[in-house]
């Protein structure tokens, strides 16, 4: 039986968390990155992922506080959290556009060792003059330019993380590129699991295809069974042309889970928290993020505006702009035209995660049905509550995917690639 894989994404980011249940505790206090940490490598889980963004969002004008805010910085959370697991990965989002590849592939390196080779890098871009502004360089980088500087990043990083022979000799080092001109002697020796496991998030045709030459694991997001199998085909498809195999390429989509004693009670479920994370408050910051339009004397409980979406506004800042938000507009249209839905109705039917709602056991099967017939490798989990809202799902749907033979009872090795059935890299100093 295909094995599935599973990673904890630790939840506050973009309004999935519901901070009102009064089980929702600090995002801030170790404690709550521990808690989760503990429960993923109970749930004998590849790896856990924290998200980070380097600039507090806007949105007309004020700090987005829906959001995190004050978020510790990723890889010093990660250093810690491995001296209390064993055999978790641990992931951390780190911008490829605003560092520099001889800093960063240090830092990661040294979480490889101190973790005995958990360590993963999940790469991700910025194009927006809003983010850059906390950096010397600001927003130069045009979009295009985006992927071709974090291809080169990664690849230099791969060159640096190669500057130390298998038997633990160092040679010097020198990259010149279009982006990077770097030199020298690299300070950390290679790393238990020879580089940590690259991964990247993106569903564009750029993202897929920067997935398919240079990560290890791709964190996607799609919303049907169909919608999977057709990305994870269309993947799969662009290895060869790298001279790599499918299974060098792990796809993870990012998806929540809603349990309930039945199928019914679990839906009844999902419907009270998707009210909790779309307040009517929230369902204008989301109509507006598409619009670009201040929208605050619109009725969350009324219909949509008959206005055109604004698609060079600068209303909302330092978060993924909408790339069409003609098309998205006539798409949330005709659906509140057709199930006669409101503003809030619309929002909470339009920009759900992809979510597994019903009983363990058919969460369980369900989960094993997507990956059985190549929508995924494993999933992502992303929990609605801080940090406790992995803990059902680990003790009432991971024994009975283990009792189906379609996950692990026990690590069988060490590392994060070991976890993954990767290969470690071969060496090519």
């Amino acid at each position: 039986m295909k094995q599935m894989h599973l990673a904890a994404h630790f939840p506050g980011v973009n309004s999935t968390t519901v901070w009102a249940d009064p089980r929702s505790r600090s995002q801030i206090d170790f404690a709550s990155f521990e808690h989760l940490a503990r429960t993923a490598e109970r749930g004998r889980f590849d790896f856990f992922f924290l998200a980070e963004g380097l600039r507090l969002r806007e949105h007309n004008g004020r700090i987005h506080d829906l959001d995190v805010v004050g978020r510790p910085e990723s890889l010093t959370v990660l250093n810690a959290l491995a001296a209390v697991t064993d055999r978790l990965g641990l992931a951390a989002t780190v911008n490829a556009t605003f560092n520099e590849p001889y800093e960063l592939a240090r830092r990661l390196a040294t979480l490889d060792h101190l973790s005995d080779g958990r360590a993963a890098w999940n790469v991700v871009t910025s194009s927006d003059a809003f983010t850059g502004e906390n950096f010397r360089r600001g927003g130069y980088l045009d979009r295009a330019d985006r992927y071709t500087r974090a291809a080169e990043f990664v690849a230099t990083a791969r060159e640096l993380w190669d500057a130390w022979t298998p038997d633990g000799t160092s040679r010097p080092f020198a990259h010149s590129g279009q982006h990077f001109e770097v030199s020298g002697e690299f300070t950390v020796p290679r790393s238990p699991q020879g580089h940590p496991v690259v991964i990247q998030a993106g569903d564009s045709d750029e993202g897929r295809e920067f997935a398919a030459s240079a990560a290890d694991v791709i964190f996607t997001r799609h919303g049907t069974l169909e919608a999977g199998r057709i990305f994870y085909a269309d993947v799969k498809e662009r290895l060869a042309k790298y001279g790599r195999q499918p299974d060098d390429l792990k796809i993870m989509p990012g998806v929540t889970v809603v349990l309930g004693d039945t199928d019914a009670e679990a839906q009844e479920n999902a419907a009270e928290i998707r009210r909790q994370q779309v307040s009517p408050q929230n369902a204008i910051l989301a109509l507006e993020q598409v619009w670009g339009r201040d929208l605050s004397s619109y009725d969350p409980d009324g219909p949509l505006p008959d206005i055109e979406p604004d698609p060079e506004s600068g209303l909302v800042k330092g978060r993924v702009r909408v790339a069409d938000p003609l098309a998205v507009v006539a798409k949330w249209r005709a659906l509140s035209a057709a199930k006669g839905l409101s503003i809030r109705r619309t929002v909470i039917e339009s920009t759900a995660r992809q979510s597994f709602i019903g009983s363990p056991q058919s969460v369980a099967a369900e989960l094993e049905r997507f990956v059985a017939t190549d929508a995924a490798d494993g999933f992502i989990l992303v929990p609605q509550l801080t940090p406790g809202g992995l803990d059902d799902f680990v003790d009432r749907v991971v024994p009975l995917l283990q009792e189906r033979g379609a996950f692990r009872s026990e690590y069988t090795g060490s590392t994060l690639r070991s976890h993954l059935g990767l290969a470690e890299p071969v060496w090519k100093g």
